[in-house]
């Protein structure tokens, strides 16, 4: 089989704000490479993959006696386990099904079963897919084997986040029937958030940054009656509408303080964000979600820094981990392993940069460990967990990458 190699730049809201340029419609090129080219044309040929790259991972586990190792006795390495993507995003499965399910950022989802790849939805023309903008997310409910909804997050033609349900059922999700849950206008075209997922309580949680620009110029980071520069908490039902569960801080706001959460997940009752940094620090957050409504502080902190002056840093929640651009220009958050194959890495919070190129990994008190050194990888946008809790790295180049172990 081949590998289609489709490529693109973005930067994921650091320093400064880079557009994609809109491409031509030649024809996708035929290669084995990921060297990096200029943005490319969607298209609705399936990205495929070679008959040797590892297999989805299935549900089934296997039970070890073994006593678990020191971590410095483990060594982890990326293997090309999928491409052809055009900009994928996020890599996650439906309860029930060991598929891969890959959010592809110019409007397309696709369904892995078996290495191959078909459309399982396609709403490109409703999406503007343009540097930071796109498909972002998607989440399938606890319930989704009962209702079959799925909930995506986009960016609209008129450039608003637009939260949505769509009906799916065999591996097929049905546009005709996509709805409208939630709109929010976007002043810029940056910090648009974008990670959907469903918590333990079963309700949708909604990232979204503070609107854009630079400096928190819309000043939306302190505020609570703004859905912006928030982390965002609905209940969601199946007839399209929603309501406000309890334990919110103000209306849909369960918490502020963020300025672009590109990547959030739940681990247990722990919340995870990576937030992107203005242009000193990048930063992970974890906090208990049943204690409270955190702020994180931005724009009045950047990271464990006071932003633009003093600060009292007491009311805010600090970073677990942070780093200076020394080491990176913008974090880009993964997922907590709790998969079989490497007990030893449970709960160890995965998560790299666009521009450094590094694997690392951060515990629930701090620890962090660098698993591969800067510029193993090309510019990683999103991670993925499939249906055994195993993790995957998602590149601009278009493909997925396995974290296994090396040997």
């Amino acid at each position: 089989m081949r590998y289609l190699i489709l490529v693109m730049a973005l930067v994921l809201g650091a320093c400064g704000d880079v557009d994609v340029a809109p491409t031509t419609d030649a024809a996708p090129q035929v290669s084995t490479t990921t060297t990096a080219a200029e943005p490319a044309p969607v298209t609705s040929e399936a990205p495929t993959s070679t008959t040797d790259a590892p297999a989805p991972t299935t549900s089934s586990t296997t039970t070890t006696t073994q006593p678990l190792r020191s971590l410095d006795e483990i060594t982890l390495s990326a293997v090309e386990a999928g491409s052809g993507f055009t900009q994928p995003v996020l890599l996650l499965t439906a309860p029930g099904d060991d598929a891969w399910y890959v959010v592809d950022q110019p409007g397309i989802v696709w369904v892995v079963v078996d290495g191959e790849a078909q459309p399982f939805l396609d709403i490109n023309d409703l999406v503007t897919f343009r540097g930071e903008r796109g498909l972002l997310g998607m989440a399938f409910p606890p319930d989704f084997v009962d209702n079959g909804l799925v909930y995506l997050n986009y960016i609209n033609n008129q450039g608003d986040t637009v939260v949505a349900s769509v009906e799916a059922s065999d591996r097929r999700a049905d546009r005709e029937t996509l709805t409208e849950v939630l709109r929010v206008d976007q002043p810029a075209s940056n910090h648009n958030g974008g990670m959907i997922e469903f918590g333990p309580d079963g309700n949708l949680w909604i990232g979204l940054g503070d609107g854009g620009g630079a400096d928190d110029q819309f000043g939306q980071g302190q505020r609570a009656d703004t859905l912006l520069g928030a982390m965002v908490r609905i209940a969601v039902d199946v007839e399209g509408g929603y309501t406000i569960p309890e334990g919110n801080l103000e209306e849909e706001v369960w918490a502020i303080g963020l300025r672009n959460p590109w990547r959030f997940t739940f681990d247990g009752d722990d919340l995870w964000i990576a937030d992107v940094g203005q242009n000193r620090i990048e930063e992970v957050d974890v906090v208990d979600w049943t204690v409270g409504n955190p702020n994180f502080g931005w724009s009045e902190m950047e990271g464990s820094e006071c932003f633009g002056g003093e600060c009292d840093p007491a009311p805010f929640v600090l970073p677990v981990y942070e780093y200076p651009h020394s080491e990176g220009c913008s974090i880009t958050g993964g997922f907590a392993y709790r998969g079989s194959a490497i007990p030893e890495l449970a709960g160890h919070y995965f998560f790299s940069d666009y521009c450094a190129g590094w694997l690392r990994s951060v515990t629930r008190d701090g620890e962090m460990r660098e698993w591969l050194p800067p510029r193993s990888l090309s510019a990683v946008i999103g991670f993925g967990k499939d249906a055994a809790g195993e993790l995957y790295v998602l590149t601009q180049a278009g493909s997925v990458l396995a974290i296994t172990e090396a040997g």
